[in-house]
């Protein structure tokens, strides 16, 4: 069947083979960046039939100012009472208040006695998180990443719980995941049948739910209803494995980290590790959407990519479980 624009196959036009003017930081499996330009890495993360480089440390929230010349992440505090032990954190999203002076941080966690989204208020005085309440529910499977709504409310990708070590080609036509909005009055399934599903982002006017399934190899875009049900618009088949997403704050961008076997990631060699991918996809709501690699690395540089974001002519890769870099995309006269 001839594709169409509701569902569309869409091949990367090739640009540069690695990012410029990068520099290597601490890892970060999701990050989500302020308009001001913090930007809020998670770090850490354990999670079965994946490699892990330093198993006896916890997961930490970081934060990187992109304002400065040369950043440096800094591991953010967390208010007494919370069980820093045991946090995995997974994937995150920020939510500012409509006055604008209060920053929320959701971030999924994954201690060993199941899954749960933890809420935060960032004190920026501090540069620490004030922890406000811990969410669980039963509809609450296996959560990867949360787009926020409101200041308790949000919009979550769910998998039934398995080992990624378990998904290999005997699994891959097997729809594992769904996604679910949450809010303290109401907790349902708004879309279902995604095979194994992964990053999640709201769109600039909050009318879209764009949302990636990483076994599918696609991104599919809903519409919010009013009554936060999601209506799916199209899906687009992009060909690799995607991880998380993340929206460009001035063009609406999105920018999607991905795998290119998951083989390799899921049977680790340090002689032959993981590589990454970094696409750009621009006018996705449109009939003809325009997907770029921009980004590209057999593992030599970067292992395992799994988020990258931008901010004002800077692009943060993270990864897994292996580091994050930072490049200056200013220097590079190919991508604006």
């Amino acid at each position: 069947m001839e594709a169409t624009a509701r569902d569309k196959k869409l091949n990367p036009l090739q640009m540069p083979t690695s990012a410029p003017s990068c520099s290597f930081e601490t890892g970060a499996e999701d990050i989500d960046i302020l308009p001001k330009g913090l930007a809020f890495m998670s770090a850490g993360l354990k999670f079965p039939g994946m490699p892990n480089f330093k198993p006896d440390e916890h997961g930490n929230m970081l934060l990187l100012d992109l304002n400065e010349e040369d950043p440096k992440p800094i591991v953010l505090g967390i208010s007494s009472g919370f069980d820093i032990e045991s946090f995995n954190p997974h994937g995150i999203s920020v939510y500012i208040d409509d006055k604008g002076d209060s920053v929320y941080i959701f971030v999924v966690n994954h201690p060993k006695n199941g899954t749960r989204v933890e809420l935060f208020k960032f004190q920026a005085e501090e540069k620490s998180l004030l922890h406000i309440k811990t969410i669980q529910h039963e509809l609450f499977l296996s959560l990867n990443d949360i787009a926020a709504v409101g200041p308790e409310s949000f919009y979550a990708t769910n998998n039934k719980p398995f080992s990624l070590g378990e998904v290999d080609e005997t699994y891959r036509n097997i729809l594992l995941g769904n996604i679910i909005y949450y809010s303290p009055e109401e907790v349902k399934e708004v879309a279902t049948g995604v095979n194994v599903s992964n990053g999640i982002i709201m769109s600039h006017d909050n009318k879209y739910v764009y949302a990636a399934s990483l076994l599918g190899k696609s991104i599919s875009v809903f519409e919010k209803l009013s009554n936060w049900s999601l209506s799916k618009v199209k899906e687009l088949q992009i060909d690799k494995l995607l991880d998380n997403l993340c929206l460009d704050p001035k063009t609406g961008d999105v920018w999607m980290a991905c795998h290119i076997d998951l083989s390799r990631v899921l049977h680790y060699d340090p002689k032959n590790p993981p590589g990454s991918v970094v696409l750009r996809l621009q006018n996705i709501l449109s009939e003809n959407p325009v997907l770029t690699q921009v980004y590209f690395d057999n593992g030599s540089t970067l292992q395992g990519s799994s988020v990258a974001c931008v901010h004002d002519g800077r692009l943060i890769v993270g990864s897994v479980f292996h580091k994050a870099i930072y490049c200056n995309l200013n220097n590079n006269a190919t991508v604006n």
